[in-house]
Protein backbone atom coordinates (compact mmCIF):
# COMPACT_ATOMS: atom_id res chain seq x y z
CA UNK A 1 0.00 0.00 0.00
CA UNK A 2 1.37 3.40 -1.01
CA UNK A 3 1.84 5.98 1.28
CA UNK A 4 -0.71 8.79 2.04
CA UNK A 5 1.63 11.97 0.75
CA UNK A 6 1.72 14.35 3.72
CA UNK A 7 0.24 18.07 2.99
CA UNK A 8 1.90 19.45 5.82
CA UNK A 9 2.30 23.31 4.84
CA UNK A 10 3.58 24.93 7.86
CA UNK A 11 5.90 23.40 11.11
CA UNK A 12 2.94 22.61 13.59
CA UNK A 13 1.49 20.69 10.51
CA UNK A 14 4.56 18.23 11.02
CA UNK A 15 3.79 15.04 13.21
CA UNK A 16 5.48 15.34 16.69
CA UNK A 17 5.62 19.03 16.36
CA UNK A 18 3.98 21.34 18.67
CA UNK A 19 3.56 24.70 19.40
CA UNK A 20 6.50 25.12 21.47
CA UNK A 21 8.94 22.94 19.52
CA UNK A 22 7.83 24.74 16.34
CA UNK A 23 8.91 27.83 18.41
CA UNK A 24 12.30 25.98 18.92
CA UNK A 25 12.77 25.41 15.54
CA UNK A 26 12.18 29.17 14.24
CA UNK A 27 14.36 30.66 16.82
CA UNK A 28 16.75 28.57 15.44
CA UNK A 29 16.13 29.29 11.77
CA UNK A 30 14.57 26.11 10.88
CA UNK A 31 11.40 28.16 9.72
CA UNK A 32 9.88 26.61 7.04
CA UNK A 33 9.27 22.57 5.69
CA UNK A 34 12.12 22.96 3.10
CA UNK A 35 14.64 23.56 5.67
CA UNK A 36 13.13 20.45 8.11
CA UNK A 37 13.34 18.17 5.24
CA UNK A 38 16.81 18.63 4.54
CA UNK A 39 17.71 18.60 8.55
CA UNK A 40 19.64 15.30 10.06
CA UNK A 41 17.62 13.49 12.42
CA UNK A 42 20.22 14.36 15.20
CA UNK A 43 19.86 18.22 14.71
CA UNK A 44 16.06 18.13 14.76
CA UNK A 45 16.04 16.45 17.67
CA UNK A 46 18.68 18.34 19.60
CA UNK A 47 16.95 21.69 18.22
CA UNK A 48 13.12 20.58 18.80
CA UNK A 49 13.50 18.87 22.08
CA UNK A 50 11.84 15.72 20.93
CA UNK A 51 13.15 12.16 20.40
CA UNK A 52 14.99 10.78 17.68
CA UNK A 53 11.73 8.49 16.82
CA UNK A 54 9.75 11.61 16.42
CA UNK A 55 12.51 13.73 14.62
CA UNK A 56 12.43 11.02 12.02
CA UNK A 57 8.67 11.37 11.21
CA UNK A 58 8.98 15.22 10.90
CA UNK A 59 11.60 15.22 8.63
CA UNK A 60 9.74 12.24 6.58
CA UNK A 61 6.52 14.16 6.51
CA UNK A 62 8.66 17.49 5.73
CA UNK A 63 10.63 15.53 2.70
CA UNK A 64 7.20 13.77 1.41
CA UNK A 65 5.42 17.73 1.53
CA UNK A 66 8.26 19.11 -0.25
CA UNK A 67 9.42 19.31 -4.06
CA UNK A 68 12.34 19.36 -5.75
CA UNK A 69 11.90 21.69 -8.94
CA UNK A 70 14.86 22.36 -11.83
CA UNK A 71 15.98 25.27 -13.42
CA UNK A 72 17.69 25.81 -16.90
CA UNK A 73 20.82 27.31 -16.71
CA UNK A 74 19.71 30.02 -18.72
CA UNK A 75 17.77 30.88 -15.90
CA UNK A 76 20.25 30.94 -13.34
CA UNK A 77 22.22 33.03 -15.61
CA UNK A 78 19.08 34.89 -15.25
CA UNK A 79 19.11 35.30 -11.95
CA UNK A 80 22.93 35.90 -10.95
CA UNK A 81 21.80 39.05 -12.54
CA UNK A 82 20.44 40.46 -9.11
CA UNK A 83 23.87 38.84 -7.41
CA UNK A 84 25.03 42.43 -5.39
CA UNK A 85 28.53 43.41 -4.96
CA UNK A 86 30.56 45.35 -1.89
CA UNK A 87 33.37 47.53 -2.88
CA UNK A 88 36.50 46.82 -0.78
CA UNK A 89 37.96 50.05 -1.53
CA UNK A 90 40.88 49.18 -3.89
CA UNK A 91 39.71 49.09 -7.30
CA UNK A 92 42.35 46.03 -8.16
CA UNK A 93 41.46 44.26 -5.70
CA UNK A 94 37.95 45.10 -7.30
CA UNK A 95 38.90 44.04 -10.44
CA UNK A 96 40.34 40.75 -9.61
CA UNK A 97 37.46 39.73 -7.53
CA UNK A 98 34.92 40.52 -10.85
CA UNK A 99 33.81 44.34 -9.18
CA UNK A 100 33.99 43.44 -5.89
CA UNK A 101 32.87 40.89 -3.18
CA UNK A 102 29.53 39.03 -4.32
CA UNK A 103 26.04 38.17 -2.39
CA UNK A 104 25.22 34.63 -2.12
CA UNK A 105 28.81 33.50 -1.13
CA UNK A 106 31.49 33.10 1.13
CA UNK A 107 34.96 34.87 0.98
CA UNK A 108 37.75 33.56 3.05
CA UNK A 109 40.47 35.97 3.60
CA UNK A 110 43.59 34.19 5.47
CA UNK A 111 47.15 35.04 6.37
CA UNK A 112 49.26 35.80 9.40
CA UNK A 113 48.80 38.13 12.13
CA UNK A 114 48.39 42.38 10.88
CA UNK A 115 48.48 41.04 6.97
CA UNK A 116 44.70 42.96 6.74
CA UNK A 117 42.05 40.28 7.14
CA UNK A 118 40.38 42.88 9.49
CA UNK A 119 41.17 45.47 7.99
CA UNK A 120 39.17 44.21 4.90
CA UNK A 121 36.81 43.39 7.30
CA UNK A 122 36.52 46.90 8.69
CA UNK A 123 36.27 48.30 4.97
CA UNK A 124 33.28 46.10 3.82
CA UNK A 125 31.52 46.82 6.96
CA UNK A 126 31.37 50.60 6.01
CA UNK A 127 30.55 49.97 2.08
CA UNK A 128 28.03 47.67 2.70
CA UNK A 129 26.31 50.86 4.04
CA UNK A 130 26.85 52.71 0.81
CA UNK A 131 23.73 53.10 -2.08
CA UNK A 132 23.71 50.06 -4.31
CA UNK A 133 25.78 51.03 -7.42
CA UNK A 134 27.61 52.97 -5.53
CA UNK A 135 30.32 50.41 -3.82
CA UNK A 136 27.56 48.96 -1.09
CA UNK A 137 24.01 47.30 -0.62
CA UNK A 138 22.78 49.80 1.47
CA UNK A 139 22.22 47.62 4.47
CA UNK A 140 23.27 47.01 7.95
CA UNK A 141 25.94 44.57 9.41
CA UNK A 142 26.35 41.48 11.65
CA UNK A 143 29.97 41.87 13.07
CA UNK A 144 30.77 38.23 14.88
CA UNK A 145 34.06 39.43 16.94
CA UNK A 146 35.74 36.39 17.99
CA UNK A 147 39.25 37.58 18.92
CA UNK A 148 38.80 41.19 20.75
CA UNK A 149 39.63 42.99 17.52
CA UNK A 150 36.34 44.93 16.68
CA UNK A 151 37.21 48.54 16.84
CA UNK A 152 34.73 50.95 16.31
CA UNK A 153 36.88 54.06 16.18
CA UNK A 154 38.36 52.40 12.91
CA UNK A 155 34.93 51.94 11.67
CA UNK A 156 34.30 55.52 12.25
CA UNK A 157 37.72 56.79 10.68
CA UNK A 158 36.69 55.12 7.51
CA UNK A 159 33.02 55.85 7.63
CA UNK A 160 33.99 59.45 7.08
CA UNK A 161 36.46 59.05 5.01
CA UNK A 162 33.70 57.33 2.65
CA UNK A 163 31.06 60.42 3.13
CA UNK A 164 29.10 58.41 5.49
CA UNK A 165 27.75 59.54 9.16
CA UNK A 166 29.59 57.46 11.90
CA UNK A 167 26.90 57.36 14.29
CA UNK A 168 24.20 56.12 11.75
CA UNK A 169 26.93 52.99 10.34
CA UNK A 170 27.65 52.27 13.93
CA UNK A 171 23.89 52.11 15.12
CA UNK A 172 23.76 49.79 12.13
CA UNK A 173 26.31 47.60 12.98
CA UNK A 174 25.23 44.45 15.23
CA UNK A 175 28.25 43.22 17.24
CA UNK A 176 28.53 39.65 19.19
CA UNK A 177 31.54 39.46 21.39
CA UNK A 178 32.16 36.01 20.95
CA UNK A 179 33.74 33.73 23.50
CA UNK A 180 32.73 30.47 23.19
CA UNK A 181 32.14 28.09 19.56
CA UNK A 182 28.17 27.55 21.04
CA UNK A 183 27.91 31.27 21.19
CA UNK A 184 29.56 31.90 17.60
CA UNK A 185 27.40 29.09 16.43
CA UNK A 186 24.46 30.23 18.26
CA UNK A 187 24.20 33.67 17.34
CA UNK A 188 24.13 32.27 13.13
CA UNK A 189 21.89 29.78 13.81
CA UNK A 190 19.05 32.44 15.38
CA UNK A 191 20.24 34.99 12.70
CA UNK A 192 17.24 34.90 10.60
CA UNK A 193 15.12 37.21 12.17
CA UNK A 194 17.96 39.87 12.84
CA UNK A 195 18.34 39.59 9.00
CA UNK A 196 14.56 40.24 8.09
CA UNK A 197 13.99 43.09 10.62
CA UNK A 198 17.61 44.97 10.13
CA UNK A 199 18.05 44.50 6.15
CA UNK A 200 21.70 43.02 6.78
CA UNK A 201 23.22 42.52 3.63
CA UNK A 202 26.87 41.85 5.09
CA UNK A 203 27.87 39.05 7.83
CA UNK A 204 31.35 39.36 9.15
CA UNK A 205 32.87 36.90 11.15
CA UNK A 206 36.78 37.59 12.32
CA UNK A 207 37.92 35.04 13.39
CA UNK A 208 36.24 31.69 11.91
CA UNK A 209 37.98 29.43 13.61
CA UNK A 210 39.68 31.27 16.77
CA UNK A 211 37.54 29.57 19.18
CA UNK A 212 37.36 26.55 17.69
CA UNK A 213 41.15 25.91 17.90
CA UNK A 214 41.02 26.98 21.68
CA UNK A 215 38.28 24.79 22.64
CA UNK A 216 39.09 21.33 20.30
CA UNK A 217 42.67 20.51 21.37
CA UNK A 218 44.60 17.87 20.16
CA UNK A 219 43.88 15.15 17.43
CA UNK A 220 40.95 12.88 19.43
CA UNK A 221 38.65 16.50 19.29
CA UNK A 222 39.30 17.05 15.55
CA UNK A 223 36.72 15.31 14.18
CA UNK A 224 33.93 16.65 16.27
CA UNK A 225 35.56 20.01 15.72
CA UNK A 226 35.12 19.77 12.03
CA UNK A 227 32.20 18.82 12.29
CA UNK A 228 30.95 21.31 14.38
CA UNK A 229 32.87 23.71 11.73
CA UNK A 230 30.95 21.86 8.75
CA UNK A 231 27.62 22.47 10.21
CA UNK A 232 28.50 26.51 11.33
CA UNK A 233 29.62 27.32 7.73
CA UNK A 234 26.84 25.43 6.05
CA UNK A 235 24.53 27.59 7.94
CA UNK A 236 26.18 31.02 6.72
CA UNK A 237 26.08 29.36 3.58
CA UNK A 238 22.23 28.83 3.63
CA UNK A 239 21.90 32.62 5.16
CA UNK A 240 23.78 33.74 1.78
CA UNK A 241 21.84 32.33 -0.26
CA UNK A 242 18.22 32.60 1.47
CA UNK A 243 18.91 36.82 2.00
CA UNK A 244 21.40 37.48 -1.00
CA UNK A 245 24.23 39.02 1.54
CA UNK A 246 27.71 38.36 1.68
CA UNK A 247 29.68 36.70 4.26
CA UNK A 248 33.27 37.29 5.05
CA UNK A 249 35.30 35.18 7.36
CA UNK A 250 38.72 35.45 8.06
CA UNK A 251 41.28 32.15 9.23
CA UNK A 252 44.40 31.42 10.69
CA UNK A 253 47.28 30.35 9.61
CA UNK A 254 50.22 27.59 10.50
CA UNK A 255 53.40 26.80 8.95
CA UNK A 256 53.14 23.77 6.72
CA UNK A 257 56.34 21.45 8.09
CA UNK A 258 56.01 18.74 4.83
CA UNK A 259 56.70 22.14 2.78
CA UNK A 260 60.46 22.18 2.50
CA UNK A 261 60.60 25.15 -0.57
CA UNK A 262 58.08 28.25 -1.39
CA UNK A 263 55.50 29.23 1.08
CA UNK A 264 54.70 26.85 4.21
CA UNK A 265 52.24 29.18 5.13
CA UNK A 266 48.53 27.34 5.44
CA UNK A 267 44.96 28.20 6.32
CA UNK A 268 43.41 26.19 9.02
CA UNK A 269 40.26 24.57 8.84
CA UNK A 270 41.14 21.65 6.39
CA UNK A 271 39.09 20.91 3.31
CA UNK A 272 35.66 21.68 5.33
CA UNK A 273 36.34 25.70 4.89
CA UNK A 274 38.85 24.99 2.00
CA UNK A 275 35.10 23.64 0.00
CA UNK A 276 32.98 25.88 1.26
CA UNK A 277 34.46 28.87 1.03
CA UNK A 278 33.20 30.25 -2.95
CA UNK A 279 36.00 32.75 -2.89
CA UNK A 280 39.84 32.28 -0.86
CA UNK A 281 42.48 35.13 -0.09
CA UNK A 282 45.56 35.05 0.50
CA UNK A 283 46.50 38.25 2.50
CA UNK A 284 50.44 38.70 3.54
CA UNK A 285 52.62 41.71 4.90
CA UNK A 286 54.75 43.76 2.84
CA UNK A 287 56.66 47.11 2.96
CA UNK A 288 55.53 49.44 5.59
CA UNK A 289 51.62 49.76 5.06
CA UNK A 290 51.31 47.72 1.82
CA UNK A 291 49.49 44.06 1.51
CA UNK A 292 49.79 41.40 -1.24
CA UNK A 293 46.58 39.87 -2.23
CA UNK A 294 46.01 36.57 -3.77
CA UNK A 295 43.49 35.15 -5.01
CA UNK A 296 43.91 31.47 -4.30
CA UNK A 297 40.50 29.98 -5.33
CA UNK A 298 36.81 31.11 -7.28
CA UNK A 299 34.63 29.05 -9.13
CA UNK A 300 34.50 31.92 -11.91
CA UNK A 301 37.71 33.86 -11.79
CA UNK A 302 40.93 32.73 -12.89
CA UNK A 303 44.09 33.44 -10.20
CA UNK A 304 45.65 36.73 -9.40
CA UNK A 305 47.53 38.84 -7.27
CA UNK A 306 47.42 42.38 -6.68
CA UNK A 307 49.08 45.31 -3.84
CA UNK A 308 46.39 47.11 -1.15
CA UNK A 309 47.55 50.06 0.65
CA UNK A 310 46.03 50.20 4.56
CA UNK A 311 46.09 53.61 4.85
CA UNK A 312 44.13 55.72 7.71
CA UNK A 313 41.37 56.15 5.36
CA UNK A 314 40.76 52.62 4.86
CA UNK A 315 41.92 50.05 1.83
CA UNK A 316 42.95 52.01 -0.68
CA UNK A 317 45.02 50.88 -3.96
Amino acid sequence: MAKEKSTAKELEDLPGIGPASAEKLKAAGYDTIDKIAASAYSVLSEVAGINAEAAKKAIEAARQATTISFESGESILERRKSIGKISTGSKELNAMLGGGVETNGILEAYGKFASGKSQLGFQLSVNAHLPVGKGGLAGAVLFLDTEGTFRPERIESIAKASGLDPKKVLEEMFVVRCSTTEQQILTIERADKLIRENNIKLIVIDSLISLFRSEFIGRGALGERQQKLNSHIHKLQQLADNYNLVIYITNQVMDNPGILFGDPTTPVGGNIIAHAATTRLYMRKSKEDKRIVRLVDSPGLPEGECVIKITPDGIRD
